[in-house]
């Protein structure tokens, strides 16, 4: 890693290009295409990514569904008779097993192991309620709901849609549509795979249309996309486990691509942690289908065995993801890049507009 810092990937943000909002139109974005090899970087619009493919292109999406995983509770105290007592706000990070998740709660310093928590819908009905069965830093509890009949339909229900911290606003409803892929299926990510909210069925209808070849996997995305790095050496930067899953279909659309030479493109970051882990768990053979959970954490110096093209947004400063994109072009490359976009304003994180790596020729 060459004795890298978090704080080599650090770049100046103007608050005002943090996008609040999703653009008017979806798809309408634009696009920041800067060529792997070489760093050289043109403005343009998502409207052509299309254009930018060649037949026999892999391009692989992420299918993950968001989840409405902010939820507020009530605390109830056994030591006191089961007294209700003040709100307090869960935010669902990651599913451990059937109805047990790591979350986050705010204000945390009271919730003790053994509370009971009770979510209640508008009209003070009872639709949810977990124990908290361990206790972690930073505002981290392990919940194990009690059984219900649906779950994540009382999500749908009671939960708010989990916006970034970024985004200065309350979700409001329009968030249940924008902050979603249209092509979103596999129910399980805090945060949505960003990269792929550009699309639209038209745009995805042009691509197949020019002879591309589509994939999907799934990779539930959790807070630690969000989460700020506490340590100071990049070797020491440690990520959170995520589920993903491979299917027999998509592992063999990859497998043919790369035994027939064709481009393999990666919608997002989540999409390249998932190939590349899989590639890991490969160990030089062929991809196979399987589901598990990876904590890959991709920086400078990785040796890329499957993605060749990359769409992604804007990342954090100093995060793991932006490292990801400066493993894959070269991190001072990516941060003349980042301070091209800050120029000429283009719109930030997760709302925000988007950056295509393309493929080395």
């Amino acid at each position: 890693m060459n004795g890298l810092r978090v704080v080599d990937f650090d770049y100046e943000l103007p608050e005002e290009l943090i996008a609040q909002t999703p653009p008017v139109v979806r798809g309408a974005s634009r696009m920041l295409v800067m060529e792997r090899e070489s760093g050289a970087v043109r403005d343009a619009a998502f409207a052509e990514f299309a254009g930018l493919l060649e037949p026999g292109d892999l391009l692989v999406l992420n299918d993950s569904r968001v989840i409405p995983a902010r939820l507020f509770a009530r605390r109830t105290l056994v030591r006191e008779r089961e007294r209700p007592t003040g709100q307090i706000e869960v935010l669902l990070t990651t599913e451990i097993e059937p109805l047990k998740w790591r979350v986050l709660v705010r204000p945390g310093r009271k919730v003790a192991i053994g509370e009971r928590l009770v979510f209640s819908d508008a009209s003070g009905a009872m639709m949810l309620e977990a124990e908290v069965e361990e206790r972690g830093e930073f505002g981290e509890r392990v919940l194990k709901f009690a059984a219900v009949t649906d779950f994540f339909g009382a999500l749908e229900r009671i939960g708010h849609m989990p916006l970034p911290p970024y985004i200065h606003r309350e979700d409001e409803s329009a968030d249940r549509e924008r902050y979603q892929t249209v092509f979103a299926e596999a129910r399980g990510s805090v945060a949505a795979p960003t990269a792929g909210l550009h699309f639209t069925p038209e745009i995805l209808e042009e691509i197949i249309e020019r002879g591309v070849r589509i994939a999907r996997v799934t990779l539930h995305v959790g807070l630690g996309t969000f989460a700020p790095l506490r340590v100071e050496d990049v070797a020491d930067v440690r990520l959170h486990e995520e589920r993903y899953t491979i299917s027999a279909e998509s592992a063999d659309a990859v497998n043919a691509a790369i035994k027939e030479k064709r481009r393999v493109i990666a919608v997002g970051t989540t999409v390249v942690r998932t190939l590349e882990h899989c590639a890991k768990v490969a160990d030089g053979g062929e991809l196979q289908p399987h589901s598990g959970r990876t904590s890959i954490f991709i920086s400078p110096g990785h040796e890329f065995k499957v993605v060749g093209g990359l769409l992604t947004n804007f990342h954090l400063p100093q995060s793991s993801l932006l490292m990801l994109v400066s493993a894959f072009a070269g991190r001072k490359k990516i941060l003349a890049a980042y301070k091209h976009a800050v120029e000429e304003k283009y719109r930030f994180f997760s709302y925000g507009d988007c950056m295509y790596i393309s493929p080395a020729e």
